[in-house]
């Protein structure tokens, strides 16, 4: 059985690029939302913390998720990861317990 790919990823914004970052995810929505395995695809700033952002999303499973970070649309954000952002993605894989 294909279990659903849940993750948070942790994208902080080096200094003075937190609205180009924050611009750049919301691209990422509306074509990441339309392929077909994802479930949902949610974008968080840390109230606490300017400029950190995280992307809560669930896909059908690993593969869909794969698929996604194969995209056009994903890979046109990638390209522009080290001049907006301070330090790698952080992508934390989440399981649902209850």
């Amino acid at each position: 059985m294909n279990e659903q790919f849940t993750s948070t990823a942790v994208l902080k914004a080096k200094e003075g690029k937190r609205t180009a970052l924050k611009e750049a995810l919301l691209e990422l929505i509306n074509p990441t939302r339309s392929e077909p395995g994802c479930l949902y695809y949610i974008l968080f700033e840390d109230k606490n913390h300017e400029g950190t952002f995280y992307m809560h999303e669930a896909f059908r499973d690993k593969a869909a998720f794969d698929f996604h970070i194969e995209t056009v649309h994903f890979k046109n954000f990638a390209v522009q990861m080290d001049e907006l952002m301070s330090e790698p993605i952080q992508l934390i894989e989440l399981v649902k317990i209850l």
